[in-house]
């Protein structure tokens, strides 16, 4: 249980160029990919290059792989002399194309991280965007240009930097992502998720995220309003043991699996067949816990005015449910809702639909809107403090800008067993417990209506 929070900010932004070079200052040590080098705090080593290169525009999709390519080949026969740094190639295309799509084609590459992040409207990111004309002219878009190329979503696969992390997210946390951030290169974002309590014992299927994952992409596909990007980013710093010859030849790697093709979004199978679900907690411990929290709210000494209890219900299918297919079912309900996708190596998939922004930054201009902290509760209060990503914030930091929502109207799906479905009811004065109840049905319903319910399907 939570009370209700409200937060909101405005000050006046400055403008920000797309393409840079530039330093960065230096930050406590980390582990970067898995490595630990021998820096500490007091080394005051620094990642010596960050830059974004934007190379010739195409035409489709397919000839933008092997121009990135080229220019990797470029990169390795003249590597850059800084022993740390972060490198973005840029491709831009002259069409829009989406990018689950893209990503659906990746989709063999499962032992690889993947990320998918789709903000709810597109009028809140104003970052200058390389404009690509009907000619193939690249010029920089501003804010007062007459067509808005907002960045629609974006689709990753691989890490050019990864971190994790089991303890609570904390400053050096930040710090250690912030320095492979630049305020001159917008579109280097680290995208993650952090839990909604990170003291507690991680479930066993949420240990792949830690307390906390975040990925800047190896490869990443752009969706704009009009038009689209394929990137390639490398990062390396020698003090972690991070060599730049690590990071190219792991790129490259990545880069072979790449398919340059999009087709269309596959639909989910409607013939995926419920053999049982359970929910957590009962119908029965749902009552007694809304009755508990309308004496809280209706308490003579408690200011409490609105408590947002939550729900996990764990469906068994007769098929495996494919995540990316899921998540594009869910697009026809997304038209208010940020959409993410969160899969790290050889774990469940994270994904959601949800319609709470938890904040947005641009420089000194930060937006919140009104929230509630929920997420399920266990059977025991050992469970309940074991339960993880689900409502805590999912998006992406960047160099001069970040957005997060609140990992809300959410699922866990698990390969080969089934998927945990989460959603959260706010409780205020004259709620009926039976009609929250049916709320959190209907707020489930949109991961689960394409599914079939056997006659004798059993409810735990």
């Amino acid at each position: 249980m939570a009370a209700a929070i409200r937060s909101t900010g405005q000050i006046p932004l400055p403008s920000i160029r797309n393409t840079c070079s530039s330093t960065r200052h230096c930050w406590p040590s980390m582990s970067m990919n898995g490595c630990y080098g021998g820096s500490t705090a007091t080394d005051k080593s620094a990642v010596g290059v960050c830059e974004t290169r934007t190379l010739a525009s195409v035409s489709e999709s397919e000839h933008a792989v092997p121009q990135l390519k080229l220019a990797v080949a470029a990169l390795e026969a003249q590597p850059p002399e800084s022993t740390s740094g972060i490198i973005r190639l840029q491709v831009p295309i002259r069409q829009r194309r989406d990018a689950l799509e893209w990503l659906q084609a990746q989709h063999q590459a499962s032992s690889s991280p993947c990320c998918f992040f789709s903000s709810r409207t597109l009028n809140q990111t104003s970052t200058i965007l390389p404009l690509v004309t009907s000619k193939g002219v690249v010029r920089l878009l501003k804010d007062d240009d007459d067509v808005n190329q907002a960045l629609v979503s974006i689709a990753g696969v691989g890490s050019a930097v990864f971190f994790r992390g089991f303890d609570s997210f904390a400053l050096h946390d930040w710090q250690s992502i912030r320095r492979f951030l630049s305020e001159d290169c917008p579109f280097i974002r680290a995208y993650g998720a952090m839990r909604f309590e990170g003291r507690t014992i991680i479930a066993p299927e949420w240990k792949g995220f830690g307390s906390f994952f975040f990925i800047v992409p190896q490869v990443e596909f752009n969706e704009l309003q009009e038009s689209s990007m394929l990137a390639l980013t490398i990062a390396w710093d020698n003090n972690l043991l991070w060599t730049w010859q690590s990071a190219i030849n792991e790129l490259k790697d990545t880069l072979g699996q790449i398919s340059p093709c999009l087709g269309r979004l596959r639909k989910l199978d409607t013939k995926s067949v419920v053999l049982n679900f359970q929910h957590f907690p009962s119908k029965g411990s749902w009552d007694i816990s809304v009755k508990r929290a309308l004496e809280i709210i209706n308490g003579t000494e408690e200011e409490l005015v609105k408590v947002v209890l939550a729900r996990c219900s764990k469906y068994i299918t007769d098929t495996t449910t494919d995540p990316l297919v899921l998540l594009a079912s869910l697009k026809v309900e997304s038209q208010n809702c940020f959409q993410f996708y969160l899969q790290p190596p050889d774990s469940p998939a994270f994904i959601g639909n949800t319609p709470e922004q938890l904040f947005h930054r641009k420089c000194l201009h930060v937006t919140s809107e009104a929230l509630a902290g929920t997420r399920a509760r266990g059977i025991t209060k050992k469970e309940d403090l074991q339960i993880g990503m689900y409502a805590g914030p999912v998006g992406w930091f960047g160099g001069r800008e970040s957005e997060f929502a609140v990992g809300i109207r959410s699922a866990l799906v698990v390969n080969g067993v089934g998927m945990l479905v989460y959603a959260g009811a706010g409780i205020v004065e004259g709620t009926n417990p039976s009609s929250e109840w049916e709320e959190l049905d209907l707020k489930e319903s949109q991961f689960t209506k394409l599914l079939q319910y056997e006659d004798t399907v059993a409810c735990f």
